[in-house]
């Protein structure tokens, strides 16, 4: 047998108003309760606004029975978190001196944030008194969770494109620093260019969420690899881990330096030279590392070169940097190793 619930003076008070407030509205109130738009009804003649009806879609909104709701004060719903702004808008709009919607940040009764927008109207008797106030919701969580998010990708985007055009720019600066020659300059801007565009339609096709090396390293040399035959010149072994578009941009820069050079003077200025490219993960004290390592062979001997070029410096200082990590670039007289060590990405999974 249940047990006997014991109701509160200001429970059978605040019952007994709904039920004349049901009887004095008829049609509208059975109206309010049926509708999907969350409402309620307070008392004008208490200063706090006291709740007098509120329908179902106001109860699934916030959580609450409607026994925890009837006969609190209109803004028991920011009790944990007093808004002074929104308080002041809400008392302006039962003031009726609003003639436009509030948005406010409400807690549910699990302690859960949601907005809404907040229409109050007046309610009047025969005589033209203010006697109800009644104040409609609609939920604009999701609304606003979207706006957050527009906000974040233009904040990311905005900073995507001020380092491309950093990248960019250092791109011309040292193309016109390295040479007079107009085609050469034209040849240096625009293959580097292109190795950035490359990066840039792989993250793309993955939403800008990241890229798995291995397709980030093939994306990188392919024009050096299907396009000029030489795809069994490439030796590539790791597994298809997921790096960040900020790494994967650096890497593909790198990469396509690695592979200029290696035509230039390594393994691909000759037909037996060969690319091995492999990476794995490896613990340190500072947490586990990708250590990801470039190795020529079979190319001709070897010289170091006498000053940096473009290339060696994105490899040694830019990458390292953007990386957070160490880049060792190596000349041995059997081929160019270049290894490089950084944190392993906190996102990382196998594809």
């Amino acid at each position: 047998m249940p047990e006997p619930i014991f109701k509160s003076e200001s429970q059978k008070v605040a019952e007994a108003d709904v039920e004349s407030f049901r009887q004095d509205l008829g049609p509208f109130v059975v109206a309010a309760e049926t509708t999907r738009m969350a409402m309620v009804f307070t008392d004008a003649k208490e200063p706090a606004n006291p709740i007098i009806f509120v329908n179902d879609a106001f109860l699934e909104l916030t959580g609450y029975s409607r026994e925890e709701v009837l006969a609190q004060s209109f803004n028991f719903l920011m009790a944990r978190g007093t808004d002074s702004d929104a308080l002041a808008r809400i008392e302006t709009a039962f003031a009726g001196n609003t003639t436009g919607g509030s948005e406010i940040c409400y807690r549910r009764k699990d302690g859960s944030e949601f907005w809404s927008a907040l229409l109050i109207s007046p309610v009047r008797d025969e005589s033209g008194n203010v006697v109800q106030h009644f104040a409609s919701f609609v939920d604009l969580t999701d609304h606003k969770q979207e706006q957050a998010r527009s906000r974040m990708l233009i904040d990311e985007l905005n900073h995507r494109v001020k380092n491309t055009l950093a990248t960019v720019q250092s791109i011309v600066w040292q193309a016109l620093r390295n040479t007079f020659d107009p085609e050469a300059i034209k040849e240096s801007i625009e293959s580097r260019l292109f190795a950035l565009s490359r990066s840039h339609d792989l993250l793309t096709r993955e939403n800008w969420e990241g890229a798995g090396l291995l397709d980030l390293i093939k994306a990188a040399l392919e024009p050096f690899g299907v396009a000029n035959g030489r795809s069994e010149h490439f030796v590539i072994t790791g597994s298809n881990i997921r790096v960040s578009p900020k790494v994967a941009l650096a890497l593909g820069i790198a990469f396509h330096e690695l592979a200029t050079n290696a035509v230039k003077y390594g393994a691909f200025s000759n037909k037996a030279g060969s690319v091995l490219i492999s990476w794995t993960i490896e613990p340190s004290p500072e947490g586990s590392r990708l250590i990801l390592r470039w190795q020529e062979k079979d190319g001709p001997p070897v010289v170091p070169p006498s000053r940096k070029g473009f290339g060696s410096r994105v490899i040694e200082r830019g990458l390292a940097h953007e990386l957070e990590g160490a880049v060792d670039l190596d000349y041995p007289a059997g081929g160019v190793v270049c290894t490089i060590s950084f944190p392993v990405p906190k996102s990382g999974r196998d594809e």
